[in-house]
This record gives structure tokens, sequence and C-alpha cells, in this order.
């Protein structure tokens, strides 16, 4: 049987360590604390498209890590990124470059990476501009993903303040991005994270303030994209909490399901995607026995899942049938401060 480790970013408020690395037991749906890496404040992490290199937001920029092959990490450098803390990062399909979202102020920060995962400078950076609904937050840019198209033709981010998806077309020798598309959000929806399909035809956008997930198609047709809106679908049952704000996207090792989850509800819900067409069906929505679900995911094997409960201070786990629709709780939580997002990585 494959051996996984998982990856959770934390805030680290009176507590040095950042980033927990936890054996995996797919088995039980269990984690096991495996070891700790000291860094502040990691937001989140990803892992490059070659599995080799782990990446981290940091109160000082960004962080690169080495993964081992006992999943340990081995801390390759750090680099500013001349602006406020960044919220969310990814890498592009050849891993030559890190894209860095920046909530704080509304700006997209791209990296250039060597081929031993470190850094290489600051290719380019831009602003996004104007104004959206003077409400609360949603006043100013707040981009708060950045995410490739799955054919590396395309950047797209998006902007929770604004209400829209920026696409950029990135150039593969300089970093450099320029604007070709925008994608349109309903108004005060707030934008929040990008998902693909696994065959990267299909595009998911989940909105934080109405709790929605929009669906589109995607194409590179004459070397232009195209987004086509083809779904629409709520995270929340009929019946929730008010208040409540959709938090991240995970998609299934197997690509077949997605997860989302809802602060306020303080729920996670399931689909399975219809691999055909780029559809959601509903599978379940229920509670999660905690606190601002700021990120929920299945375990590799699919019977289990892990729910993050940021305000809580709580990682809490369940059995899954998704036949029957099912959630058990099968474990004792795990405290872990202010828990941001995980990530499985499979060993070997």
């Amino acid at each position: 049987m494959s051996k996984y480790v998982a990856y959770v970013s934390t805030y680290t408020q009176g507590d040095n360590y950042g980033i927990h690395i936890y054996d995996v037991d797919l088995d039980n749906g269990k984690l096991t604390l495996k070891d700790k890496v000291k860094i502040s404040n990691s937001s989140y992490v990803t892992i490059s498209h070659n599995s080799k290199y782990l990446y981290s937001i940091t109160d000082f920029g960004v962080e690169a890590y080495r993964i081992e092959k006992d999943g340990s990490l081995t801390v390759l450098g750090n680099t500013g990124i001349n602006g406020m803390r960044g919220c969310y990062l990814s890498t592009d399909y050849e891993d030559k470059f890190l894209f860095v979202a920046g909530y704080h102020d509304g700006k997209i920060t791209v990296l250039k990476l060597k081929e031993d995962g470190s850094f290489d400078g600051i290719c380019d950076e831009v602003f996004h501009k104007g104004w959206g609904n003077v409400a609360e937050r949603n006043f100013r840019p707040h981009v708060n993903c950045v995410k490739m198209t799955r054919d590396n033709q395309y950047l797209c981010a998006a902007d929770l303040g604004m209400d829209f998806v920026d696409v950029y077309t990135v150039d593969k020798k300089t970093g450099k991005l320029k604007l070709i598309d925008i994608i349109h959000s309903d108004q005060e929806s707030a934008p929040r994270h990008i998902k693909f399909s696994k065959d990267g035809k299909f595009m998911y956008i989940v909105h934080e303030l109405s709790n929605m997930i929009d669906v589109y198609s995607y194409s590179n047709k004459a070397g232009a994209p195209e987004f086509e809106k083809i779904q629409s679908i709520c995270t929340l049952n009929d019946y929730h909490a008010k208040g409540s704000a959709a938090s991240a996207l995970s998609i299934s090792k197997d690509g077949k399901y997605m997860v989302s989850s809802n602060a306020g509800d303080n729920s996670v819900v399931i689909y399975e995607i219809n691999n055909s067409t780029g559809e959601l069906s509903k599978v379940l929505c229920l509670p999660i026995s905690g606190d601002y679900p700021k990120d929920a995911c299945l375990f590799p094997d699919n019977k289990h899942l892990v729910s993050l409960n940021h305000e809580s201070d709580t990682l809490t786990f369940f059995g899954v049938d998704l036949e029957k629709g099912l959630l058990m709780m099968n474990q004792k939580e795990i405290k872990v401060q202010k828990p941001n997002c995980i990530i499985f990585h499979k060993l070997g």
C-alpha cells in the first residue's frame, strides 16, 4: 500500500512551528505527528508539480523546502515578495515560476525558480486596481488565489474584493504577466478559490459570501482562452446557519470528488464530479464538530475526511460513506493552533 504524509500549515501565535508533518494511517483515517517545522504564520503551502519541493507563505515572504524521501522538509531558502504577506501560492506546471496572491495589497507576485527548487528573484508584480462594492471588506482588490490552467497557458487570479477572476498569459522566459480576459462573478459573491478538473477541461470557483460554486468549461482555441459557465451550485443545505461563508476547495486524488466547507454553518460539503460534463452533484453536507472549517480534504482512499477547524484549533476526523452520503466521526480530534490548509503527499 502507498504511504503518505500530510502537511498542515498554521498561524503561529506564541508557537514558532507553522508547518506540522503527519504520518498518514489510511486504514484508520488517522494522522500521527511526525515533525514540526519552524516558520512564522504559514498561511498556505503548496507542492511543486514534480513533487520534489514544498513552498510556504511566511511573514517575511515565501520559503522553499526540499521534500526528503521520508516526507521531512529541508530548508532551501526564503525570499521577500516586496509587499504585504501573501495568502496563497502555486507553481506553474513546469515548476519554473511561483505565483503568490496578496490579499492585503491586491498584488500578484511572480518568482522565478531554479532547477533545485530555490528562488531566483522576482519576475513580475501586478497590482489589481479598482473599487468594488463598498460593503465591509469588499471595497478594494483582494487577490485570494492564483492558479494556472492545466495546459500551463494561463494564470487565473481570483479577486475576492472585486468579484472577478483575471486571466493572464505568462511569458515562459521572463515570467511577465499580461491581462487578456476577465471572468465576472455575481456582485458581492467574493470568489475565493479556484480548482481545475483532473483533465483540465473544467474550472471551479468557490464564492465566500454567496456560498456558491460556479463551474466553467475551459478550452484554448486559436491562442485565446474560452470560459463558459455551465453550472452554479450552493455549498449549503436549504437549512443552514446565517452568516455562513464558504472556504477552500479540494479535489480527491482520483479526481472524482470535490470538497468545500462552510464557516458559520460549520459544515463540510462533498460533490461528485461528472467527468464528462464537469457538473457537480451534491453527495452530502454535514457538520464537522468544530468552528470555522477553513479547509477540508478527503484522505487519498476517499474513505476518510479531515476538517481543519481554524477557530476551535482542531483537526476532526470522519469515516465517509459516499454511496450513502454519511460522515461518521471516527478519531479523537487533534489540537492544532489555527490550522489553514492540508496537503497529502505520496512517498516514494
